[in-house]
């Protein structure tokens, strides 16, 4: 399983979540990781946990490598150190670059159902500041040490949220930007053989969301909290639980690391679902990653019930006409 024994990683925001599943995974396939965050030591009246030092803890009982660095992704002096480290510790290598650092779930989840103009404007900086503006900066500094060898793989993770409304205005703008970078800044890399790319994971059963939103907590949950076009809450709570582990995400950027043909797919949106197809990748028994391209599932979510049951599963919508669903001409 050593697939990545020769390479040096940074995964943003692994205490918890889907940062720390794909360290989990960069790591048991053989990859020096470093990962980042702000909780060092689990605090003792967290109901969700999650640190650095359990996320390390974890990784080495597997038999990996890692290295915590506490880091506030809203600080720049400290981005710059974590990447003066790594350069410092490695020779200058650096092979992967997870873009996952995120800093709004709460903020989100606490204000959904309130238009932009009702919340306060500072919402803008919660979801962008460590959401987009520092996967720029992790991004400048990690491309000036791919740039130099020749190689490398940057990694935004993104959403379905970047192509059609998904919980607030300010969660759309960013994750779009998100994509966007993968593109501009891909296209500027490509001559130099790094490749970046836009991942979206689909729906992801991480501790917070299992933990807030469980069964016991499902009659709780306010009808303006759920997301757009899921009209049923338990529905929507049957997603998550049944969704991809935080850890698949980790499979698709392993695989994509050492995909002879990363090159071709710079620049461009991936979805966890079509990766799993291309690599033949299996999640955790009982779940799977969400397919936001099939025909069926999008009937049903639509209250098409009759038609989704006639519609055979492997229909799915082409990209080009998934795009439409962003169109702003």
């Amino acid at each position: 399983m050593a697939l990545l024994s020769d390479k040096v990683c940074i995964v943003t925001g692994a205490t918890r979540g889907i940062g720390k599943g794909i360290a989990l995974q960069l790591a048991e396939k053989g990859a020096k990781v470093y990962i980042t965050g702000r909780t060092l030591d689990s605090p003792k009246d967290s109901s969700i946990g999650g640190s650095l030092r359990d996320t390390a803890r974890e990784i080495e009982a597997r038999g990996g490598t890692c290295i915590p660095v506490q880091c506030d992704h809203s600080n720049d002096k400290d981005i710059e150190q974590l990447f003066e480290t790594v350069k410092r510790e490695n020779d200058g290598r650096l092979d992967i670059l997870v873009n996952n650092a995120y800093s709004a779930v709460n903020a989100i989840f606490s204000s959904m159902g309130k238009p932009f103009y009702e919340q306060p404007t500072s919402m803008w900086d919660t979801v962008n500041n460590v959401g987009l503006r520092n996967h720029y900066i992790c991004s400048v500094l990690a491309s000036r040490l791919m740039v130099p060898r020749k190689q490398g793989l940057i990694v935004n993770i993104s959403s379905a949220g970047g192509l059609r409304y998904l919980f607030n205005a300010a969660y759309g703008i960013g994750k779009e930007a998100c994509d966007r970078m993968a593109a501009d800044c891909g296209f500027e890399l490509r001559k130099q053989n790094v490749a970046f790319v836009s991942l979206w994971p689909g729906a992801v059963g991480t501790e917070y969301v299992l933990k807030k939103y469980g069964d016991n907590e499902a009659e709780k949950i306010d009808s303006n909290k759920v997301p757009a076009g899921i009209q049923d809450r338990k529905k929507w709570l049957d997603i998550f639980q049944k969704g991809e582990t935080p850890e698949f995400a980790g499979q698709c950027i392993a695989a994509l690391a050492i995909d002879p043909d990363l090159m071709a797919m710079t620049g461009k949106i991936l979805m966890t679902f079509d990766l799993k197809q291309r690599y033949g990748l299996q999640d955790t028994p009982g779940h799977s990653p969400t397919d936001i391209r099939s025909m069926k599932r999008g009937l049903l979510q639509g209250g098409h019930t009759l038609i989704s049951a006639l519609t055979p599963g492997f229909v799915r919508v082409p990209k080009w006409l998934l795009s439409l669903g962003g169109s702003k001409f």
